[in-house]
């Protein structure tokens, strides 16, 4: 094995770990809506919305911290990301109001999540692979992330249940900042690696004008508001429909487990057929299995069985959307242009979180949330069908 070999390979370790962390404890954060809720007594509202504005400054921050990595390299960032990530959990877990909640959950881990997850670590992976591997490169280390969200959900339900909810918050919070040594394994040093260099603005106003770039944004709102939604609010709304809390952590542990396989798949399919049509299935997928699971009688059964086809479906999404973003733009400044994208990911990540617990409080039922998934899943559908994978006219004509 050649030395460059070797390296591809340790990167690709380090950035599966960092996603594995960045994400797994992102992902049992609804975990904590009904304990920290029940103690302070706050509706389900106030926990929502912090969620929801670390969605929110997570997509605001992401541009800017690819940036950053696409031009001095992605360890500064994930070091920074992850020490205000770790800063973030331990003063969420000595959160004693809405303001300090949302100054914690929100601000902090929504900084750090910019600097460690799929944008900045995608990037590094895109520009370290050879273009016909990058997006199964892309598929492994979004499973790697998957398994996270798998193997973290148990382990953050029995932190609850042993030390309570802030204490979890805080040894979470110790967890997650061994991502800063980890960075030392993600060593990328960006180079140009087809056509003319830009500049940044240069790289903007050519994504600007395109209009695959606006339809592949607008599809992954879509993809956010999904995810978000079923992750902060599935457990409380399994509850309330008279299942063990137990059933909404399995389910959500589900969901990460069968999303490794759902991301690998994705990222192996992506390599040899349209990602664009790829995805438009993929939404509409989404938008069946939601409509069969607010139809069909539940049971713990059938919460299993949505969990696992949402598992399928859940990330999926990110190497093939962040896959076809380097294809029409190339890979210089893909975590830039990836973190644009994401933005709108994140504002739908925000409508999905803060709405759940908006129209909850109000209507006292998620339903209206569920239906408005399934017409979502329809329009993200309709978005990604007339995208198609044609490098733009720069690196064509670097090409020829």
């Amino acid at each position: 094995m050649s030395s460059l070999q070797r390296t591809g390979i340790w990167l690709m370790v380090g950035a599966s770990l960092i996603l594995a962390l960045s994400l797994g404890t992102r992902h049992g954060f609804g975990l904590f809506l009904s304990p920290m809720s029940a103690d302070f007594g706050w509706g389900r509202g106030v926990f929502a919305f912090a969620i929801a504005l670390q969605n929110l400054i997570w997509g605001i921050a992401q541009p800017f911290t690819g940036a950053l990595a696409d031009r001095f390299g992605a360890q500064r960032a994930i070091i920074v990301g992850g020490v205000l990530y770790a800063a973030g959990l331990v003063l969420m877990g000595l959160a004693d109001s809405p303001l300090s909640l949302s100054l914690s959950a929100g601000l902090l881990i929504g900084i750090g999540l910019s600097g460690t997850s799929f944008s900045v670590i995608l990037g590094v992976v895109g520009r370290a692979v050879p273009v016909e591997k990058r997006s199964m490169a892309m598929g492994i280390a979004a499973a790697a992330g998957s398994f996270g969200q798998f193997a973290m959900l148990p382990g953050t339900l029995g932190l609850i249940g042993w030390l309570g909810w802030s204490a979890a918050l805080i040894a979470l919070g110790i967890m997650v900042a061994l991502i800063v040594p980890l960075a030392a394994m993600v060593k990328d040093r960006p180079t140009v690696t087809q056509g003319p260099q830009q500049t940044l603005g240069e790289a903007l106003r050519e994504a600007c004008s395109h209009s695959g770039f606006w339809l592949l944004a607008l599809g992954f709102f879509v993809c956010g508001f999904q995810v978000v939604f079923i992750g902060v609010h599935l457990p409380a709304y399994l509850v309330d429909q008279h299942l063990p809390a137990i059933v909404g952590t399995t389910v959500l542990a589900l969901v990460g487990l069968f999303n490794v396989f759902g991301t690998y798949i994705a990222g192996w399919l992506g390599g040899r057929r349209s990602k664009p049509r790829l995805l438009s299935a993929l939404y509409l997928a989404r938008g069946v299995v939601i409509a069969l699971f607010i139809t069909v009688p539940l049971s713990v059964w059938t919460a299993y069985a949505f969990g696992i086809a949402m598992g399928l479906l859940w990330l999926s999404t990110v190497p093939l959307t962040n896959g076809t973003v380097a294809t029409l733009f190339g890979v210089r400044n893909l975590s830039m242009l990836g973190g644009i994208v994401f933005l709108f990911h994140q504002l739908g990540s925000f409508m999905g979180g803060w709405l759940g617990g908006y129209l909850y409080d109000h209507t006292g039922s998620y339903d209206l949330v569920w239906q408005i998934s399934i017409l979502l899943s329809v329009l993200a559908a309709a978005l990604n069908w007339p995208v198609r994978e044609q490098p733009v006219a720069r690196l064509q004509g670097a090409q020829a």
